[in-house]
């Protein structure tokens, strides 16, 4: 068994989808019936024992400041690429810290810390077994071993979630790949997550580790924001 030493949450992006909110308030730091998303995060962490963290800001960064005075071992990184770059810049920033990490995005709201849990068999993503039809990315599992991943979705797989973890081995092969892909290539509009799922997936086997959907949620847009919380509905009766 491998353990979580630190984690990376990236919290960098603009979260367009859910303007007029996000003008003057980063998606993570949203409060979704009185909480800040990212706190759901942070205490999940804290709760396994986990208080090295490391969180990747840049649309209004400056607000995340708060944070490092309200927790214990939050240590922010700034990423200066976050509005010309998809998030393959944040990690980027973040490398140093590839080795024996939990890689998570701060918006979304963790409802059950024990998806937290830092011990691991082997480097991959929270998933959830999905029977009907999906567009999120669709992994296909066999003995424990992800074999491959749709982009486009599908149905009868493991939907992966914003939830890694990483060994030290893998991290630093992340950390290369990064380099190759960000510095060498100047490949910077894709996600992070491309570089062991869609770049170099023979030089990694993942595994997942199951949850059920009803643990976390992701929250995309306007609408499903103010489906969790009422207070929001007025911003979709001004669109």
């Amino acid at each position: 068994m491998y353990k979580v030493e630190r984690a990376i949450i990236m919290a960098a992006g603009f979260g367009s989808r859910m303007q007029p909110v996000t003008l003057k308030t980063p998606k993570p730091l949203v409060r979704v019936n009185g909480t800040r998303m990212i706190d759901t995060v942070i205490n999940g962490l804290h709760e396994n024992g986990i208080t090295e963290i490391y969180i990747v800001v840049g649309y209004l960064k400056e607000k995340f400041k708060v944070l490092e005075e309200e927790f214990s071992g939050i240590k922010l990184i700034e990423n200066p690429y976050y509005d010309e770059c998809n998030n393959i810049s944040s990690l980027y920033v973040a490398r140093e810290y590839l080795k024996d990490v939990m890689i998570l995005d701060g918006d979304q709201i963790i409802y059950n810390s024990q998806i937290l849990t830092p011990e691991f068999e082997r480097s991959g993503y929270n998933s959830v077994w999905v029977e009907e039809e999906t567009d999120e990315w669709l992994q296909t599992v066999e003995d424990g071993i992800v074999t491959s991943c749709s982009r486009n979705g599908g149905k009868k797989g493991w939907q992966l979630y914003s939830i890694s973890r990483w060994t030290k081995e893998d991290g630093q092969k992340l950390k290369r790949h990064l380099e190759t892909e960000f510095v060498e290539k100047k490949n910077r509009q894709i996600y992070w997550d491309d570089i062991a799922m869609f770049c170099y997936p023979e030089e990694y086997r993942l595994g997942i580790k199951s949850m059920d959907k009803k643990d976390v949620i992701e929250i995309d847009n306007l609408r499903e924001l103010a489906d969790l919380d009422a207070s929001y509905a007025k911003y979709l009766e001004e669109k």
